[in-house]
């Protein structure tokens, strides 16, 4: 790779020709395929932004010019060519840069960014800053279209568009069609529209009809808005303020490095969307034939495109609920399902194809979906909101005013509970039981294993009462043979799974099998152990909670999840029935109070300290006994 050796950061860009930035353009995207077959991540939309990126790079000068990208998945291309190329070998691995920007990894990351929708607020953000500071960088968001079905955009569209702030606003469009849209004419009228010439006619004209009758003035702007608007489809951002450039082909930098030059250089304040048509999985034949243009992929052969999944021992638990879901929806026609722009990270694709008038894939528009679904629920439907629970955090206040306030029984499939991987912090399912449990009415359920999962399913469609949660982690179930129906649960009440005299394992979710292994490892040091699961988080099983606390020396709670969840819910109940004023020994065990960094799951736990050793280790030292006793037992095996 003759021109990429050569580039180490982006300034190593600015004395290209433009047949050499094409040349890198190529190479770039070969590098991006090669790194990803061996990491997996997401590749179509880094393919698709490969020469957007080269041009911005080398039209700008990042990082004093503040380039944000939204999500994160379309940075792949900016990291390798930023300083980072090296290191992206271990890319959403243990020590290697995280699958998002983030401002920590590079000075050319100047907002971290990993949900939908961030970077006009950012953008706009860093705008104002630099006028407050009468400084005089540029500020350049690029912005997916399935980004653009989120709110947050056009609130900040709104707040841009009625201020006087430079920002340069990049829509990046995969959904349209590159052809006879974008062709030649399209890349002529984007030139003479970003051009000085233009703006400076534009401005003589405007100077020129201020002194005609108000209405006129009206008109005359209008006039040239609309007919703008007709050529390029721009007539919704100008009437939020924006002036349009487009659409470009996002591809052919003969139409882009113009275009951006003239964007760049532009004497008028005020905010610019330029709108740029690029194809998801461009130039890499498997990603371009594939129906999710390979968005998020695990190491694939480079030549074949066929990605090497390890054999699964049993089903994930997110096609648990899917086909659980389909079950219950066959005997109940008011089940609907919704989701916020991940059908297939839910599993509710497969819903999908069997009701089709039943389901509704809302955008990336959590809140609406909430909403949505709350009013349902009031027309007497059984809404079943499928959201990730690091995606439902962006709906909270919806959750607590429009359907806990009202006590409405929208159904809550919270996916991804827990931690998640190489996706990291930002998707890591880390807060839905402490921001859910303070909430009245609201039933919390957690799923241990994946029929659990399947009962759950079948007790949110069975619960009327009010609001009803249950979450599950990301990946496979432990490998229970399957009952061919659900069954309803009772409300607030958990089981015993073994039971003991000294300690006592309270385990809420899918801990529970390390809670097992703790126990067989407390047992043969001689300490009898019961286990528990809670089944929920609210309400408690108080009974069952009571009589732990009363007949074990210690209780210990284990959650994946943060401080103020369910172990949260347990101490407050024993503190107010007195059950902690004689003696008994109790310790929660939760994740820590730091952001876990990307790694493989079973690290993650590690790290957390929420594995059988870690649960083993902490019996031991609540009774004051030596905690090296695993230790001591590996090493004489």
């Amino acid at each position: 790779m003759p021109i990429l050796d050569e580039v180490h950061y982006p300034n190593d860009l600015k004395d290209l020709t433009t047949s050499k930035l094409k040349q890198l353009a190529d190479e770039l995207r070969q590098e991006t395929i090669q790194i990803v077959s061996r990491t997996g991540g997401h590749l179509g939309a880094s393919l698709g932004v490969v020469e957007l990126t080269v041009a911005l790079h080398h039209v700008f000068d990042a990082p004093d010019d503040k380039l944000v990208w939204d999500v994160g998945h379309q940075a792949y291309p900016h990291k390798i060519l930023t300083g980072r190329r090296q290191q992206m070998r271990n890319l959403r691995q243990a020590g290697g840069p995280s699958g998002f920007t983030r401002r920590s990894e590079s000075i050319y990351d100047p907002f971290g960014a990993a949900h939908a929708a961030t970077s006009i607020s950012a953008a706009l953000g860093f705008a104002v800053g630099r006028d407050l500071k009468k400084e005089n960088n540029h500020v350049i968001a690029v912005i997916g279209d399935g980004s653009m079905s989120a709110g947050m955009a056009y609130e900040a569209m709104n707040n841009a568009g009625a201020m006087a702030s430079r920002l340069i606003v990049i829509l990046n469009d995969n959904d349209m069609s590159i052809a006879p849209p974008v062709g030649a004419m399209s890349g002529y009228l984007s030139r003479l529209l970003s051009s000085g010439s233009y703006h400076t006619l534009r401005q003589f004209a405007k100077g020129m009809v201020s002194h005609l009758p108000k209405s006129l003035e009206t008109a005359a702007k209008r006039a040239e808005e609309y007919a703008r608007g007709m050529v390029t489809g721009g007539t919704l951002f100008e009437e939020l303020g924006f002036y349009y450039v487009g659409p470009v082909d996002g591809h052919n930098l003969d139409h882009l490095l113009p275009v951006l030059k003239n964007v760049r250089d532009r004497a008028e304040t005020g905010p610019i969307l330029l709108h740029v048509v690029t194809q998801k999985g461009r130039g890499y034949p498997p990603a371009e034939a594939a129906e999710d243009k390979f968005h998020g992929v695990s190491k694939f052969d480079v030549i074949t495109g066929i990605q090497s999944k390890s054999k699964a021992i049993a089903p994930s638990y997110t096609s648990v609920f899917a086909k659980s879901l389909i079950e219950e929806a066959e005997q109940d026609e008011k089940i609907i399902a919704i989701t916020a722009a991940m059908p297939s990270g839910t599993g509710l694709d497969q819903f999908e194809k069997k009701f089709p008038d039943r389901f509704f894939d809302v955008g990336i528009a959590e809140q609406h979906a909430v909403t949505f679904a709350a009013s349902l629920a009031c027309e007497g439907f059984k809404p079943f909101a499928a959201i990730y629970s690091t995606f439902l955090q962006r709906a909270y206040d919806q959750v607590v005013h429009d359907v806990a306030l009202q006590k409405l029984p929208v159904r809550f499939a919270i996916d991804r509970a827990g931690l998640v991987g190489a996706d990291g912090a930002t998707h890591a399912g880390t807060y839905d039981l402490a921001y859910l449990c303070c909430l009245p009415d609201m039933v919390i359920m957690a799923a241990a294993d994946e029929v659990e999962l399947k009962y759950m399913v079948k007790t949110a469609a069975t619960y009327d009462e009010g609001p009803i949660a249950f979450r599950y982690p990301r990946g496979e179930g432990i490998g229970l043979e399957m009952p061919e129906r659900g069954i309803s649960l009772e409300i607030g009440k958990g089981r015993i799974i073994q039971e003991g005299h000294k300690v006592a394992i309270l385990s809420l979710g899918s801990r529970l099998q390390e809670s097992l292994k703790a126990a067989q490892l407390l047992n043969a040091y001689g300490l009898s152990t019961t286990v528990a699961d809670a089944r929920f988080a609210k309400p408690l099983d108080e009974d069952l909670i009571i009589q732990l606390a009363k007949h074990h020396e210690v209780l210990i709670t284990i959650e994946e999840g943060s401080i103020g969840g369910f172990s949260s819910q347990v101490l407050h109940m024993l503190a107010t029935k007195g059950l902690l004023d004689y003696g008994l020994k109790i310790r929660p065990m939760v994740l820590p109070d730091y952001f876990v960094d990307h790694d493989t799951p079973a690290r993650q736990y590690e790290i957390a300290q929420l594995t059988a050793k870690n649960i083993f280790n902490t019996v031991l030292s609540v009774l004051g006994k030596e905690v090296d006793y695993l230790d001591s037992l590996a090493s004489s095996a």
